[in-house]
């Protein structure tokens, strides 16, 4: 099964898991305790979720907030990449009052169905929902102020196609703000591989130096991966243990190198790469 059906599949899931009363859950700790702790918990505080659907926070499948760590201001249009049940989407709504717009896109139908409820729910009217791939984005060159993106671009296997497409919709000066996760340094690829695995919904995690360049080819300046969170091996170790890995054979190689960042990226208010002018 390719990557792209694997991801609707379990994002589908999830919603759908949301919709019955349950969590969703990223990453396989999901399989042996219902709990997605340390990469999905305490993303968002009690200020940013008040009057925001519980079923909104519940289908939060991301690895950080990019809403309370980009720069947002009234009137903006916003895109977020990958949208799922809405929550991202709905805050910046907020942020960006009345006279501005943010847009959620996602590929998954059950996903939309939820972000479309807990809009009716909170009563947003600045908010449009609409199907997609973030690898061809259905919007217009130049029409968007800020892109964030919550843990959804690693889960790409184009990503630079997903980076392509981001410079051509925003604007010149237009802003990319998104949380991924990355790793630092050397890794095995064994050891990469089975710690990936554990994450589970990021497991396309791009070294941070091979991110920045990325950003780079697509156009982007201004480029910055800032940690958010830092996890250890013993996040991992149940999970592990339970694949017949050595977690204190691995534990050198892991320590410190998997870590939830901000990456932010501006396009050039002038240039002349493609996507940069109408």
């Amino acid at each position: 099964m390719e990557i792209k059906e694997v991801v609707k599949e379990k994002y589908g899931q999830a919603a759908l898991r949301v919709q019955s009363g349950g969590s969703s859950c990223c990453g396989a700790s999901a399989v042996l305790d219902g709990c997605c702790d340390p990469i999905t918990s305490n993303l968002y505080d009690a200020l940013q979720t008040s009057g925001v659907p519980e079923e909104a926070v519940l289908a939060s499948l991301g690895c950080g907030n990019p809403t309370s760590l980009a720069q947002l201001h009234e009137g903006e249009t916003v895109l977020d990449l990958g949208s799922g049940g809405g929550i991202d989407v709905l805050l910046s709504a907020r942020r960006v009052g009345p006279t501005g717009k943010a847009y959620g896109l996602d590929m998954t139908d059950e996903m939309l169905a939820l972000a479309r409820e807990n809009q009716r729910k909170a009563g947003v009217k600045n908010v449009e929902f609409f199907k997609g791939e973030i690898e061809h984005i259905p919007l217009p060159d130049n029409s968007v102020d800020v892109i964030i993106s919550n843990c959804v671009i690693n889960l790409s296997a184009d990503k630079d196609r997903v980076l392509r497409e981001s410079f051509r919709v925003l604007k010149p000066g237009g802003r990319l703000a998104v949380s991924d996760v990355v790793t630092r340094g050397f890794i095995p690829s064994e050891v990469r591989q089975n710690v990936l695995l554990w994450v589970g919904c990021i497991a396309g995690a791009l070294q941070d130096s091979e991110y920045a360049a990325k950003l780079a080819e697509a156009g982007f300046d201004g480029i910055g991966i800032e940690p958010t969170r830092v996890y250890s091996i013993e996040d991992a170790r149940t999970f592990l243990t339970g694949q017949g890995v050595d977690v204190d054979a691995i534990a050198p190689a892991v320590e410190g190198k998997f870590i939830s960042a901000f990456i932010r990226a501006t396009k050039p208010a002038k240039c002349c790469a493609p996507g940069c002018c109408s």
